[in-house]
């Protein structure tokens, strides 16, 4: 039985994988004003601590700044059961029973993000940010469908990024950061018993741990034309924490427990690159690519008191792309737009109700009004339009024993995302 405790741990490390709005798999775009307002389509050739997230050396050419942001985020979405199935030992199939239907299983969230910059000397900067890539909650009802797969999904992470950047030349910067990042998860989710007519037994799970990794960028100025270019690199994680298993009746009870355990996965390595260029005094348009190495993320290796074991995972490397321009009405004041194409990197053939993701575009407008001469106020809002997908995920309880149970989850997901984001930024 203590095939329980690792499906557990599993859950715990693939908690990271749950995050529908924001962007393919398990990455938060939201760590910026300025790049929600035109699509994150030129943040990788922009300057200032609004940018450091994408490239470091965005800070080599600016002055002294200060930036805090926050992004509302809201998730009209629905998940349907289309026939998900629970196979008893003895062969005896019957379907999942419960509520068919899971209405916003994805709570409204905040996501902050902070930053500040100096420049040293003539030719060099630091600047340190605070952001917090992986937030959400998810929430499914007890009698949902989806139990035998999730429940109760909460992350939190913060990412401190230190950086240093240095002018070059005349027109080219590069930069160099460092990041030291904390992962909070808890999650809970259903174990079925040996019989339909028997209650179900529930797993928790709380974990932790820091994790560490870099980027490095460069930018090139021209005339009218500034290029960008960088590479955040892959992160090992190591959660450990504590697990508890409640209700397995009669041959199973055995296996409830309550434990200490470990998981780890690496999270993706993601290379962008980009370019800002002014057709007028005015108008400025920008344009982004980013492949992201979600290959990275293609096992979860768990180690429980039976001994290790491998969890495939077998996500897919992705390449997004957003285009966009920023308008100067005024000196005060300046307005943006535009659009961007997501994929999800999760397998069709492997995607679970705790991984409801889908393809994506997503449509923003957003401005930026002087109120002082050193002081800017930001705004933006963002529409995120969600492909129709499929749940199609198969779990086998108590595997190796006699009491091998398994469950065929069958299902669709479908919704839409709104993103309400404000921001200060000012110089000193």
């Amino acid at each position: 039985m203590n095939r329980t405790l690792a499906l557990a741990l599993a859950s715990a490390a693939a908690v990271t994988a749950a995050t529908q709005a924001h962007a393919g798999g398990f990455y938060l775009q939201e760590q910026s004003v300025r790049g929600t307002g035109r699509a994150y389509s030129g943040e990788v050739a922009d300057q200032g601590v609004e940018s450091l997230w994408w490239n470091p050396a965005a800070i080599a050419r600016s002055p002294r700044e200060v930036y805090v942001g926050a992004h509302g985020i809201i998730v009209d979405g629905k998940t349907t059961n289309t026939g998900s199935t629970v196979t008893y030992p003895g062969g005896t199939t019957v379907p999942v029973g419960g509520q068919s239907r899971a209405y916003n299983p994805i709570e409204a969230g905040l996501a902050p993000n902070f930053a500040i910059a100096t420049p040293i000397g003539d030719r060099f900067a630091v600047g340190l940010s605070v952001a917090a890539p992986y937030n959400f909650t998810t929430k499914y009802d007890p009698r949902a469908w989806t139990r035998y797969d999730a429940l109760t999904t909460k992350l939190n992470t913060a990412d401190i990024q230190l950086t240093g950047a240095m002018k070059v030349n005349d027109w080219l910067d590069l930069g160099v950061s460092a990041d030291a990042q904390y992962t909070r998860a808890r999650l809970g989710s259903a174990y079925p018993n040996l019989s339909p007519l028997l209650p179900d037994a529930r797993s928790q799970l709380k974990g932790d741990g820091w994790n560490y990794g870099w980027s490095a960028g460069a930018q090139a100025h021209f005339d009218r034309l500034t290029l960008g270019a960088s590479y955040r690199s892959a992160m090992d994680h190591d959660l450990s924490g504590d697990v508890l298993v409640t209700g397995l009746l009669g041959p199973l009870a055995a296996a409830n427990l309550a434990g200490s355990g470990s998981a780890s996965f690496t999270t993706p390595w993601i290379a962008t690159v980009g370019g800002r260029y002014r057709l007028t005094d005015k108008l400025t348009v920008d344009a982004q690519a980013q492949r992201i190495g979600w290959s990275q993320f293609d096992a979860i290796q768990v180690t429980t008191p039976a001994g290790p074991q491998t969890l495939a995972q077998n996500y897919k490397d992705t390449t997004s792309g957003g285009v966009g321009a920023d308008y100067a009405v005024t000196d005060r004041l300046t307005l943006r737009a535009g659009v961007q194409y997501d994929p999800t990197p999760t397998p069709d053939a492997e995607r679970t109700a705790r991984v409801p993701d889908g393809d994506r575009w997503l449509y923003a407008v957003g401005a930026t009004a002087h109120v002082t001469d050193r002081m800017q106020l930001e705004a933006a809002v963002a529409y995120i339009d969600f492909q129709n997908s499929d749940v199609n995920h198969d779990t086998t309880f108590y595997a190796g024993t006699p009491a091998a149970t398994t469950t065929a989850l069958r299902g669709q997901v479908e919704g839409a995302g709104y993103v309400l984001s404000m921001g200060l930024r000012a110089s000193f």
